[in-house]
């Protein structure tokens, strides 16, 4: 070995020891992010099985199959479960007092809930299959439109977010953002026949909450408005940042909706590039008009006022 090479060795390590950013070496390991990309590989296939796959499945070998990726999923996700719970154990000072076994109920608790999983991502695509005239079939769906790939993995991460395991649903919805271009966290809430058309930059933030029946397209983003810090200057966690975006509602390209207190009324639709930071009520139609937004009725074509005030957070 060369002196140079030496020298980037002796300053790394030393960079190791006063910077830090590694991962634990002498406790508790981090979740390894390709195996929980081999969950969401193996999740996909469970919930849509043979069309992840490389080879026809044959119908007298679907049980056993399923038998065998539901144990792989047990066994890794078992352990990835526990090394975030040891994890989460290290910063609060508790003690690590069986964490298997509580990462493997809550793994059997999670994968419990697939078959309900698989209903709801059935509504997916039959909204995709209702809302796009380009359509031909559900096969298609499945198979080409990247927002039943980012649905699913998002519902995933969202049963795993609601039973409080760290880390792992993140990792699992930045994995879908990275594939599909759409950046859904698990955290949001989102109801059935679910549809995101395109997808590409689509952004639904951690406290959003998504009726029945909506759909989205490209370059939509659901966010917050602000971030509120503490007596110390630190951005406060867990409050309400997100809107809330209620039934048989469509918002179309570029549109950006913000805040925790907005909300928007059923049966509403958000015209393209429309920047709305306050609520609107049930069968409003929002869209720029110049440098001004128009908001007025569907039902009557009458003007109607947005719900709340322009501070609202």
């Amino acid at each position: 070995m060369d002196c140079a090479q030496r020298r980037i060795i002796d300053s790394l390590l030393d960079s190791y020891h006063r910077v830090g950013g590694i991962n634990r070496l002498d406790s508790g390991n981090l979740p390894s992010k390709r195996a929980i990309t081999d969950v969401c590989v193996k999740l996909l296939q469970v919930l849509f099985p043979g069309y992840h796959d490389e080879e026809p499945i044959p119908a007298d070998e679907l049980e056993m199959i399923t038998g065998e990726r539901i144990a792989h999923l047990v066994d890794v996700l078992r352990t990835e479960v526990a090394k975030t719970l040891r994890l989460r154990d290290d910063e609060t000072g508790e003690h690590h007092n069986g964490l298997d076994q509580q990462a493997r109920d809550l793994v059997c608790e999670f994968l419990g809930k697939l078959p309900r999983l698989r209903e709801l991502l059935q509504t997916d695509v039959e909204a995709a299959y209702e809302g796009d005239p380009a359509a031909k079939n559900f096969d298609e769906i499945i198979l080409a439109y990247p927002c039943i790939e980012a649905i699913a993995i998002q519902r995933c991460a969202h049963c795993l977010y609601e039973l409080d395991v760290p880390l792992i649903p993140r990792i699992m919805t930045e994995y879908a953002h990275n594939l599909t271009g759409i950046d859904i966290h698990p955290g949001a809430t989102i109801g059935s026949h679910f549809f995101i058309d395109h997808g590409t930059g689509v952004v639904i933030g951690e406290t959003c909450v998504i009726g029945n029946y909506v759909k989205l397209y490209h370059g939509v983003t659901l966010g917050a408005r602000n971030f509120p810090k503490d007596e110390n200057g630190r951005i406060v966690k867990g409050n309400k940042r997100h809107p809330n975006v209620e039934d048989h509602v469509v918002i179309y390209p570029h549109a950006t909706v913000l805040g925790g207190k907005t909300t928007i009324g059923a049966r509403s639709t958000i015209g393209a590039n429309v920047f709305l930071r306050e609520s609107v009520p049930a069968d409003s139609f929002v869209t720029n008009v110049g440098e001004q937004l128009s908001l007025f009725n569907k039902v009557t074509g009458e003007a109607v006022e947005p719900i709340g005030e322009p501070g609202d957070s």
